[in-house]
């Protein structure tokens, strides 16, 4: 196991390398000028110029690129241009509220996906499989920023029953109107990740169900329940915890536009508006930790996967 682990975090390197250059490159080659934002309509060239060398924007590309990494290396991630504070220490200070809304949208996801996975399952090819996959389809398909203004519309505008933005009440810090905060944007972000749980877990479990053991376990007399939960649940997790982990990824990225439509004061939002500042330093550096975080994240899956099922072994 330890030297599968290590050999696992040895092929993330190439892989976080690719990213830094493809972020590098898309910041830098994109229109506009940091220095002229920076400083405004009417600033004179003179001035754009000496802004540039001073923040080293003049220097050829593959200088920037190896000096940031080199900075990067030793644990200084720059400095925002547009807030004018370390870029790591914002970073970490933003991520606590996305990494809440994530998990808390994994759990819902993983929850509803696997429940309507399994009811399906059980009661395929049944009025009850159609219309949970049509459901399933409908969650699949609506995109993430449109659901996000439906629900506003219908439980915050008309029904007035949540609140529509924001991760607190003005001068509110209490676990209740947080947990009433997050309601509508975890429901936003984890509709489409649970829409592929609840295949997979469906898929997953349809295929241990017509397995030998289930039979077995059926003709002794074992109650349903248990069959389901315990024999074919814990048979048919493994696809589903790799799925799961995957969605996690893709929950991270997706928070950013959720974040803008509720105002969630997380990375998503910090990150928006470096782009809009062109702000290279605070985009970087957001992309390459939430990208470290997906690659870490898929570390953890394939390791548990030894713990759920010993028959894989990892050489």
């Amino acid at each position: 196991m330890a030297s599968y682990i290590l050999k696992r975090l040895i092929s993330l390197i190439p892989v976080l390398i690719g990213v830094t250059i493809l972020v590098f490159s898309i910041m830098h080659l994109s229109p506009g000028d940091p220095a002229k934002i920076m400083l405004g309509p009417k600033a004179t060239e003179e001035s754009i110029k000496a802004l540039n060398a001073q923040l080293g924007l003049d220097q050829p590309l593959y200088v920037q690129y190896f000096s940031w990494i080199a900075n990067v290396l030793t644990g200084d991630w720059g400095r925002s241009l547009q807030m004018k504070m370390e870029v790591l220490p914002l970073v970490m200070d933003r991520f606590h509220a996305t990494l809440l809304l994530t998990l808390f949208s994994a759990v819902l996801a993983a929850v509803i996906g696997i429940g309507v996975g399994i009811v399906s399952a059980y009661r395929k090819y049944t009025w009850i499989d159609r219309g949970l996959m049509l459901f399933v389809l409908f969650g699949f398909c609506l995109p993430v920023f449109w659901l996000g203004l439906i629900l506003q519309i219908i439980f915050g505008l008309k029904l007035n029953i949540l609140p529509m933005s924001g991760m607190y009440s003005p001068g509110t810090t209490g676990f209740v109107d947080l947990f009433m905060h997050i309601i509508l944007p975890s429901l936003a972000l984890s509709a489409g990740a649970g829409a592929v749980i609840a295949r997979m877990t469906r898929s997953s479990m349809l295929e241990v169900f017509e397995q030998d053991y289930i039979r077995t376990a059926r003709s002794k007399g074992i109650t349903e329940r248990k069959v389901v939960y315990v024999h074919a649940l814990k048979n048919a997790f493994i696809p589903v915890l790799t799925v799961l982990g995957m969605q996690i990824g893709y929950l991270l990225a997706g928070a950013v536009l959720v974040e803008m439509v509720f105002s969630w004061p997380g990375i998503g939002t910090l990150m928006i508006n470096g782009i809009l500042a062109r702000d290279f330093p605070l985009v970087q550096g957001i992309i390459l930790f939430v990208a470290s975080t997906y690659v870490v994240i898929n570390l953890i899956v394939d390791i548990l996967y030894a713990l759920l099922d010993p028959r894989i072994s990892y050489r």
